[in-house]
């Protein structure tokens, strides 16, 4: 139970939100969210947070600026309300890949949000698998990056009998060190599709570096957006002479017409986090398999409070070698 704190869930994530509690031995704090005939939205605590610790669980997915402003406008509430400390619970931290300057005029909308987010009143952010790690850096509060990729790899193993005749995929060249930490946690070796995209900016894959003929493939990523650069990665390794190709990914943003492309199933399983609630459409699905963060947050949510270090969340949920006291795979409804 914990004693000053008190945890809100918005509108993002509800079912996760609720699981985390259950974990935690709390309920769930009172809010209201209001949406005006003019799409203006109103959020604001109806329980006392008043010299309180407050935990908000709310990914900025899609709808993305729906969701980011009642973080926002939330926050807002609750500082004019007099909480002691906010800390606000990302899984999956929105507007993560426009994070650098790659031509002239661009923003950096990364850095903005979190601009914001600190401006707003947010004393710290957790999140997972940030799209690139470097973003922690524009953020002047307090960031924990944890990362699901070891859950993922647990729920993989307790799910075969053997990893054998195994090979972990990197779907470009920048997840080089995911597919590395991921194949440590398999005992296997590893394999590169060098992919590039064309004059209309669509993925091509040059080549496969490694050998994946006959082995069973598992490609990771950390996100599957509309899901072409996945599919189109995963018939290069069918037609490379792979067994099977199965592919593990932290958030399932699952953008149009990533559905269409799923139903065709490219992949012989296709595992994933809650860190965004599957659209009903996906649940049919029968080869998707989701791996719940909320052992990992409602711990470190835990250990936030009662200020004990963070270390040993890292040592075992990112330990790939170290199998988590709690590794659950959800039942979709």
């Amino acid at each position: 139970m914990l004693k000053n704190a008190i945890v809100f869930s918005l509108s993002a994530n509800p079912t996760l939100a609720a699981s985390i509690a259950e974990k935690l031995g709390v309920q769930l704090g009172q809010r209201t969210v209001k949406r005006f005939p003019s799409g203006e939205i109103l959020c604001e605590p109806v329980d006392s947070v008043r010299g309180k610790d407050v935990f908000i669980i709310q990914s900025t997915c899609p709808p993305v600026n729906e969701n980011l402003m009642e973080v926002l406008i939330f926050v807002d509430a609750l500082k004019r309300a007099s909480a002691r400390e906010i800390n606000l619970i990302i899984p999956y931290f929105g507007y993560a890949r426009q994070d650098r300057k790659a031509r002239p005029r661009e923003p950096i909308t990364a850095s903005l949000v979190a601009n914001l987010l600190t401006t707003a009143g947010v004393h710290r952010v957790v999140t997972v698998n940030l799209h690139a790690s470097q973003i922690q850096g524009f953020f002047s509060c307090l960031v924990d990056d944890l990362t699901a990729v070891p859950l993922l790899g647990h729920a993989v193993i307790a799910s075969h009998q053997s990893m054998a005749n195994t090979v972990v995929v990197s779907p470009d060249h920048g997840g080089v060190n995911r597919a590395r930490d991921l194949a440590e946690q398999f005992n296997c070796s590893i394999a590169i599709i060098d992919k590039r995209r064309n004059s209309n900016l669509e993925p091509e894959v040059m080549n496969i570096i490694g050998d994946v003929k006959g082995k069973r493939c598992f490609m990771v990523d950390d996100m599957i957006d509309t899901g072409r650069s996945a599919v189109i990665g995963a018939t290069a390794l069918r037609n490379a002479g792979a067994e099977s190709v199965s592919f593990l990914t932290v958030h399932p943003v699952f953008s149009d017409p990533c559905f269409d492309l799923l139903s065709a199933k490219p992949f012989d399983e296709l595992y994933v986090t809650d860190s965004i609630p599957l659209d009903p459409r996906f649940k049919d699905l029968s080869f998707i398999k989701v791996v719940s963060l909320a052992p990992m947050l409602a711990e470190t949510i835990r250990r936030i409070e009662t200020d004990a270090p963070l270390s040993a969340v890292y040592e075992a949920y990112a330990d790939p070698l170290k199998a988590p006291e709690h590794c659950e795979v959800s039942k979709k409804e």
